[in-house]
């Protein structure tokens, strides 16, 4: 083999593991590659503090619009591609022992480092009277329990089928609006 055919033959080896290489970062895929948070968004919670609410309890309606607020915030956030939402039904129980997301003193930080989470996820709609909420979607550092963004909005002149438009609107222009 003289110089040239060998300096040839390392020029195509050379190439040949350039491709390579090239083609198994292309074949991994950017979601395992991403950086991504891990968020355990807990279920969204009622708190009733118009002149019913001792009066008249929560019915199936109200928990079906708490269920589909926060599955709006999950699936934003995993459509981001920013956040892997874990799930957080195994620590239900313990959640609901501590007397609710609302009353019990930060547990959900613990709670999503149990699960694996590097942040936690709640939302508490309150209902002022029959037409009018306000909604509050809390991001802690699961860790650390310090507080990542606190979000508000209130919902006038509406029903609880507008919870998951008001979790929308939050997600869009709060949340997920700053990278």
């Amino acid at each position: 083999m003289t110089g040239l055919e060998f300096c040839h033959a390392g020029i195509q080896r050379t190439l040949a593991a350039s491709v390579g290489a090239a083609l198994s970062v292309l074949a991994i895929g950017p979601s395992e590659a991403a950086d991504t948070v891990k968020i355990a968004v807990f279920d969204f919670e009622l708190n009733d503090a118009s002149a019913g609410g001792g009066i008249i309890a929560p019915d199936a309606i109200d928990t079906e619009h708490l269920g589909k607020s926060a599955e709006e915030a999950r699936r934003m956030l995993s459509a981001s591609g920013r956040y892997s939402v874990v799930d957080t039904s195994s620590v239900a129980a313990e959640v609901t022992a501590a007397g609710g997301i609302q009353h019990c003193n930060g547990c959900d930080g613990p709670l999503a480092t149990k699960l694996g989470a590097a942040q936690s996820m709640v939302g508490v709609l309150t209902r002022l009277n029959r037409t009018e909420y306000t909604l509050q979607i809390l991001v802690r550092d699961a860790r650390t329990g310090a507080v990542v963004s606190n979000n508000f909005t209130g919902l006038r002149m509406g029903a609880n089928y507008a919870w998951p438009r008001g979790v929308k609107w939050l997600m869009e222009n709060q949340i997920l609006s700053t990278p």
